[in-house]
């Protein structure tokens, strides 16, 4: 049976995410130090060669597609973009430790003040996985990269993954993530998909020595 394998990928850091701030929907694009860490990662792992890159529409994502993917044709999804976190946007930790509100969100399934709930998220992100994957058969492509945020990758490994795990084992760090592998049965029937692994892949030696020489 025919099936369909997404190399799901964070953005790379920008300069709010070096300084500890939570910055959700803003739009801010990758730093000089982020868009340098991409460039070191492609020359110490090897990214796969993919036939479409879907990406958030927010800069740091786009900015990243074009690094890791430059000659690659690139889709944006909207439903693809960070979770809204209301009144917590552009503020840092120290700056929201007091508040009863934030305690509790960092405690887990409590929508952020003025943001999106768990719930919002999931199914914004079940819409995104969705359209990627009918657009993938529809096209014939069996190999696809997507763009988005730590947030959502978590979310979506969670939600929809096979094997589950904690979501604390399925964190992305800046420029990495997890291979996904569906079938349109899995999908169409369970809207599940399989985790194969990391993302991007260790590279392999490809050099030969001659043990005579």
């Amino acid at each position: 049976m025919k099936g369909y394998r997404i190399s799901v990928l964070r953005h790379g850091s920008t300069n709010a995410n070096e300084k500890g701030i939570y910055i959700g929907r803003t739009d801010t694009p990758l730093s000089d130090k982020g868009a340098a860490e991409l460039c070191s990662k492609m020359d110490m792992y090897d990214y796969p060669a993919v036939h479409r890159v879907y990406t958030s529409p927010l800069k740091r994502c786009t900015e990243t597609a074009d690094i890791l993917f430059p000659c690659t044709e690139i889709r944006t999804i909207d439903d693809l973009v960070e979770a809204d976190l209301g009144e917590f946007e552009n503020k840092s930790s120290e700056e929201l430790v007091s508040r009863e509100d934030f305690k509790a969100w960092l405690k887990g399934n409590v929508r952020p003040t003025g943001g999106e709930s768990l719930e919002e998220m999931t199914a914004r992100t079940y819409k995104a996985l969705h359209a990627m994957i009918i657009d993938m058969m529809d096209d014939g492509i069996t190999h696809a990269a997507a763009i988005t945020h730590g947030g959502l990758i978590t979310n979506m490994m969670t939600c929809f993954g096979l094997p589950k795990y904690a979501p604390g084992q399925l964190t992305a760090d800046f420029g990495e993530g997890f291979d996904i592998f569906v079938t349109a049965q899995m999908w169409m029937n369970s809207q599940a998909f399989e985790i194969l692994g990391y993302c991007p892949y260790k590279k392999i030696d490809d050099a030969y020595d001659d043990p005579a020489e």
